[in-house]
């Protein structure tokens, strides 16, 4: 079973328990007439999100990594209640959200909101920003109808855009004028937690770079949370503060940035990391992780990760490992942690050495 994984500084804002997401496609009516004939068929059920716990304390950048498909942007949206969980609890301030009715829920629903990947295709193309960013709080009975255009004039310039251009429409704007605008919308409901999926994805290298600061200034103004769900190690570790690791469906570590960069300690990790780009003279021969990510639909038993580690062996396709502590405020689910405990003397990596410290 997952280790909870609590951030131990104070109570954290927003926390996974035990949760799960399966999406299930069930038979057509064909396939279960060939059923009657016995064809076998069964309802498909893919697991994007397998058993994961996690805290997110006030005021921290937690990033969440991995490789396409591995479940981290389903995650994130359950994080922001756009997806329930099929299992396992999500909690806002310490209360289940699940229980939550009436203000209590609303209140936690415009606390966490989500920045999308595609600034183009979540903006509405036949609305104005003033209307895109508008809209919410005027909903929600935040800001009189009254006051809204100086409200929007206000959110535009602290994200830094232009308020004259309030009226203009989205195909207006540039790539990174875009992003500006989504960011501006989530901030219009005066949220505590912002879930960035792929937030800079779309951009080109300069406008991410002013787009990450712009992030870091808006922490430091509005003491706001951040998720960031990213598969670009580099903006994960120029932003974040621990990173959990995911590979499909599960995490499989979480550190603090510095130390997960420095030393990964669970083989998968340290595979995205030899990976990254990096501005050194020597000369680095550069071996792509083997295999392609199993397809959720049937996971391989026992670590996910097994049928594409270098270091496997028989115990990883048999036994799920467990996430546990390897280190403080270190966990890794790797049964190489095990083995080491349990054999001293076994020789081991050095980067791995230096994970356990």
């Amino acid at each position: 079973m997952t280790q909870d994984i609590t951030a131990p500084t104070s109570q954290p804002i927003l926390s996974l328990s035990h949760v799960h997401k399966r999406f299930v496609k069930s038979l057509d009516a064909a396939e279960r007439v060939a059923n009657l004939f016995g064809a076998g068929l069964k309802d498909q059920v893919v697991r994007a999100v397998d058993d994961v716990s996690l805290d997110v304390a006030p005021g921290e950048v937690v990033g969440l990594v991995g490789e396409s498909g591995c479940g981290k942007s389903t995650l994130g949206r359950i994080m922001a209640g756009i997806l329930d969980p099929s299992d396992g609890v999500v909690r806002f301030e310490g209360e289940d959200v699940a229980k939550m009715s009436g203000a209590a829920r609303r209140r936690a629903d415009l606390a966490v909101q989500m920045i999308f990947q595609d600034p183009a295709a979540s903006l509405n193309p036949r609305m104005r920003v003033v209307e895109i960013i508008g809209e919410a709080p005027v909903v929600h009975g935040l800001v009189p109808a009254a006051k809204i255009d100086a409200y929007v004039c206000e959110l535009m310039e602290k994200v830094g855009l232009d308020p004259a251009t309030r009226r203009r429409y989205p195909h207006q704007f540039s790539g990174g004028q875009r992003a500006r605008i989504n960011i501006a919308r989530a901030l219009a409901v005066r949220p505590r937690v912002l879930v960035c999926d792929e937030s800079t994805a779309a951009l080109d290298v300069s406008i991410q770079a002013q787009v990450l600061n712009l992030f870091a200034d808006l922490r430091r103004e509005m003491n706001l949370t951040y998720v960031f769900v990213s598969h670009d190690l580099g903006v994960i570790e120029h932003i974040a503060d621990r990173v959990a690791v995911m590979y499909l469906g599960r995490i499989v570590e979480l550190a603090r940035a510095d130390d997960l960069f420095a030393a990964p300690n669970h083989p998968y990790t340290r595979a995205l990391l030899e990976e990254v780009p990096r501005l050194e003279a020597k000369k680095r021969a550069f071996t792509a992780l083997t295999g392609e990510i199993p397809s959720p639909l049937h996971p391989p038993p026992g670590c996910h990760f097994h049928p594409r580690c270098p270091e496997v062996f028989a115990r990883c396709s048999l036994e799920r490992p467990a996430l546990k502590a390897i280190a403080p405020a270190r966990l890794s689910a790797c049964h190489l942690n095990d083995e080491a405990a349990a054999q001293p003397g076994r020789e081991m990596p050095a980067e791995r050495v230096a994970a356990q410290g």
